[in-house]
């Protein structure tokens, strides 16, 4: 059984257990993941005993190429709503980033309910998945080692540029996300944006590649002076002791309780200011969360990463982040880049 396959199988399961007929996806990560075909345009993929996908015109040749499941052109919405509902289709689940003025087009000739169908399925990854994630670390690792940051003279937005690049070079598709390249004051600033400026104290580097459309993401952060190396050992630990609490059956916020207790007990738990990890795949931000709200199970399968940081506004911040498989007993880092650089 091919794995599109099985994840329209396992989907098929839940719906049948609410009773739904079809279930409607129009986000591209999502079409992806169903039938291997990434849009360029809109596309519309419904989840049915026959599973289809409404395809623009532009993407007609990319789709029949690529799609593990059947195609055809998309004419109208009134086309596409008579055909769903000549195929038996009352009760349709949709996803829940599916835009309303979508929504609208079928509101008043189903009966529609937002489903988390899909997120559930993609929380395991398939052993091709991690591969695929492992690839996509390897490559930006690779990229990170050879673009010598510690003798890097160039500006903020020019060593971004280049890690871009030698990301490329190594056979990543595109980058995760925005590169972060920033130094100095501006560290303390979470999602940064590179400046045309030269390379302060301390340098912290968050970025990702791509590999078959699935997503690595590290952070580290190059520390000089006496403070700076303090903050880092905290994070160093709360980083460490995070990855060594992971283990099925545990829940998420309690990973998160631990590099959060640990930064606290230092007296600087207000400076700690986001979560302390998101899942990857397809998107660099998955579910579920190492965050205090969420109470999702871990498994065996999950990819989550662990990035506990400290941000002292105005003056600097330091982040450490890897991203973690969950194994049978144990969390494992993906790569092998040290944590601290020297």
């Amino acid at each position: 059984m091919e794995i599109n396959e099985f994840h329209i199988n396992n989907i098929l399961k839940d719906m049948e257990k609410k009773d739904y007929q079809g279930y409607l996806l129009a986000q591209f990560t999502n079409v992806q993941y169903i039938s291997n075909y990434k849009p360029t345009s809109f596309a519309f993929c419904v989840i049915k005993e026959n599973p289809i996908i409404y395809a623009s015109k532009m993407d007609m040749e990319i789709a029949n190429k690529t799609s593990t499941i059947e195609v055809k052109e998309f004419v109208s919405f009134s086309n596409m709503v008579d055909e769903l509902k000549k195929d038996g289709i009352s009760n349709l689940a949709i996803e829940p980033s599916l835009v309303y003025s979508t929504y609208e087009k079928f509101k008043d000739s189903f009966n529609i309910n937002s489903e988390t169908f899909i997120d559930t399925q993609r929380q395991i990854k398939t052993p091709e998945e991690i591969s695929k994630i492992q690839k996509a670390t390897e490559i930006a690792q690779k990229a990170f080692i050879d673009l010598d940051i510690l003798n890097n003279t160039n500006s903020e937005n020019i060593v971004a540029l280049d890690l871009d690049n030698l990301m490329r070079k190594y056979g990543a598709e595109n980058n995760s996300f925005d590169t972060i390249v920033t130094s100095g004051s501006n560290s303390s600033l979470p999602h940064a944006v590179p400046q045309n400026k030269s390379l302060e104290r301390p340098i912290l580097i968050d970025w990702g590649a791509k590999y078959q459309g699935y997503c690595s993401d590290n952070t580290r952060t190059m520390v000089y002076t006496e403070k700076q190396n303090e903050i880092c050992d905290i994070v160093a630990e709360a980083h460490d002791k995070s990855i060594k609490a992971i283990k099925p059956g545990l829940k998420c916020c309690e990973i998160d309780k631990v590099a959060r207790d640990i930064i606290s007990e230092y007296g600087y738990g207000d400076k700690y200011i986001h979560s302390t990890g998101h899942s990857v795949g397809l998107d660099i931000h998955e579910i579920p969360t190492f965050s205090t709200r969420d109470k999702t199970v871990i498994e065996e399968g999950m990819v989550i990463t662990v990035e506990p940081g400290i941000y002292l506004e105005d003056n600097f911040g330091v982040r450490l982040e890897d991203t973690i498989s969950v194994e049978k007993n144990k969390g494992k880092i993906i790569g092998d880049l040290p944590l601290i650089i020297e």
